[in-house]
């Protein structure tokens, strides 16, 4: 484990897989998640050559949790000192959901430090198209009201949604939560800062970013079968004709989470492209 200053009385914690001959990863989180969601990808693609490192983002997990810097630029400065700590030089940027989306927005503001970007279910969110209007936005993607609940019952609707997972995934599912002494849970993520993120992403706009990034993209969608993957659908598709460095990879029928519900596949897809 790292501890990683990034800002004066702001610390990241971030896990640190060193050695191999292998171009290094970074590897960071969605909204609301946790670095150890990466865990089983970050194993595969250092037993593959790759020396990685994963973060929590300032606000989540076990990193630092200050009142400011939940915009796209305070979170890019961040990953580059979280770069500079693991001695990577120059790494490929691998961001699931709107950790996809920082990491793209990164590799825009210093493509000096970019071997390649991936996005997983992510990278090429842009929410304003389904919800011109920011007030629409916020309510349908505010975050469901988690704290107080008991652990146990958190546990057990994750586990009627994803039957499939093993339990290694959702330990570390549970892990966005703050598990407190009298059984409940809370998110790491305060509402308010959630919801500065997410305005953040809405902000953003994928769609002129990634065609003038001079690096390999790698989108590696998942196929939920809903208006999700519609939205996610027609946007990759209109990178694939702007930009000729993307390249997009469909997993059918899969989950949001796809780094958990996948982690080999997607680790060894990574490794292939780059």
């Amino acid at each position: 484990m790292l501890k990683v200053d990034v800002d004066e009385g702001v610390a990241l914690e971030a896990d640190v897989w060193a050695g191999g001959a292998g171009v290094p990863f970074l590897l960071v989180h969605g909204l609301s998640s946790n670095r150890r969601t990466w865990g089983r990808v970050a194993a595969r693609l250092h037993e593959l050559g790759h020396p990685v490192v994963s973060v929590d983002l300032r606000g989540h997990g076990r990193s630092d949790k200050p009142d400011e810097g939940y915009d796209f630029a305070t979170l890019a400065h961040d990953l580059l000192k979280v770069l500079d700590a693991a001695g990577f030089s120059m790494a490929v940027l691998a961001g699931q959901s709107t950790g996809g989306n920082i990491v793209v927005d990164l590799a825009a503001r210093a493509p000096e430090r970019v071997h390649g970007v991936v996005g997983v279910d992510g990278g090429a969110l842009e929410l304003s198209r389904q919800w011109p209007d920011w007030g629409d936005c916020k309510e349908a993607l505010a975050p469901p009201p988690l704290a107080g609940r008991p652990a146990a019952s958190v546990e057990a609707q994750l586990r009627s949604g994803h039957p499939t997972w093993p339990d290694w995934a959702i330990e570390v599912t549970m892990a966005n939560l703050e598990h407190l002494p009298d059984g409940t849970v809370r998110p790491w993520l305060t509402l308010d800062r959630h919801l500065r993120l997410l305005r953040a992403l809405w902000e953003h706009r994928p769609s002129e970013v990634i065609p003038m990034l001079d690096v390999d993209v790698l989108l590696v969608m998942a196929d939920t079968g809903d208006d999700w993957a519609a939205a996610n659908r027609e946007l990759t598709d209109e990178l694939v004709a702007a930009a000729p460095r993307v390249r997009v990879e469909w997993i059918s029928p899969g989950d949001h989470d796809l780094h958990v519900q996948h982690p080999v596949a997607l680790a060894d897809l990574m490794q292939g492209t780059f």
